[in-house]
């Protein structure tokens, strides 16, 4: 029988891997039926929720505030291109304050054109810093695999520009975790000191997995694990996508101050309960042979 990959791990590595899953939260979006999906999570679960390039924040906000009163810690997201100009943002950090959220996520946004003034994130985030609020944290978008509309350095120089009014990035979601952890060194070497939090998969239909990973700009990492023999089974064999084997080669990295991994941020796709069965069925395997290596 295979052992569990937890088991290549060290006492020390095993735990610091089943804090950071542990508190790992959920990005999903907003959906007919995400509330009811949502019932898999426990009360204090925190959960992200993304902004429509083509709804805009209106359903984010109105979901982030029934979330909240069921008891989810809520992050919404604010794309800057969603934003109409400084009174409509205003209003919706009025209304993030008055759910509750003390966290909040500002990406650019997908949409092709912006609805009114702002283009990019660091636009809003400037006008968010000027404003009276309570926040504690201040998350941004990162990409270790680039971004089809933008070359890697310029990629830097605006998660430099973002650093000035944030507190934490959250990485694209990312296959490979070789070139991960090299693009942390790389970032950190050139003065990105936000914490990170590394964008995984959840678990998934490894069809339905490869098309949303084609459809967000990750083939950079998915032909590498073409090239990576046994690593392309992971996405590609015959059962679903988890990301254990990923979770086991960063286990080793979680502890280094240098690198500055905060946590996990898990893209389930609206795919809740099977992502939050798995969390949970992981993190009580790292505890038990955390358990039986002490023992």
């Amino acid at each position: 029988m295979k052992q569990p990959l937890q088991s290549r791990l060290s006492d020390a590595q095993c735990r610091a891997l089943a804090r950071a899953v542990d508190e790992t939260y959920l990005e999903i979006f907003p959906s007919p039926s995400i509330e009811r999906r949502l019932d898999a999570l426990e009360s204090g679960a925190w959960v992200s929720v993304t902004c429509s390039p083509t709804r805009g924040v209106e359903p984010t906000l109105e979901l982030c505030a029934r979330l909240a009163r069921r008891g989810l810690r809520v992050v919404p997201h604010v794309s800057a291109r969603m934003v109409r100009d400084r009174q409509h943002l205003k209003e919706i950090m009025r209304r993030i304050a008055d759910i509750g959220a003390d966290s909040i996520f500002v990406p650019g946004g997908d949409a092709p054109r912006p609805i009114g003034e702002y283009r990019s994130a660091p636009e809003l985030l400037r006008d968010i810093a000027g404003l009276d609020h309570r926040l504690r944290h201040v998350g941004v978008a990162a990409h270790p695999e680039g971004h089809p509309a933008a070359d890697p350095e310029t990629l830097l120089q605006a998660l430099a520009a973002k650093q000035s009014f944030a507190n934490y990035f959250v990485t694209q979601m990312c296959f490979d975790a070789t070139a991960l952890i090299a693009w942390l060194r790389m970032i950190r070497d050139r003065g990105i000191t936000l914490d990170a939090w590394i964008g995984l998969p959840g678990v998934f239909d490894r069809r339905a997995l490869l098309a949303a990973s084609m459809r967000i700009g990750v083939g950079a990492s998915l032909r590498l694990l073409r090239d990576r023999g046994g690593a392309v089974r992971r996405l590609f064999g015959p059962r679903s996508y988890r990301p254990d084997a990923i979770l086991s080669e960063l286990a080793p990295f979680l502890g280094d101050p240098a690198l500055g991994i905060a946590g996990f941020h898990l893209y389930c796709f609206n795919a809740v309960e099977p992502s939050e069965n798995w969390r949970r069925r992981f993190v009580a395997g790292c505890r038990a042979h955390s358990i039986g290596v002490a023992s």
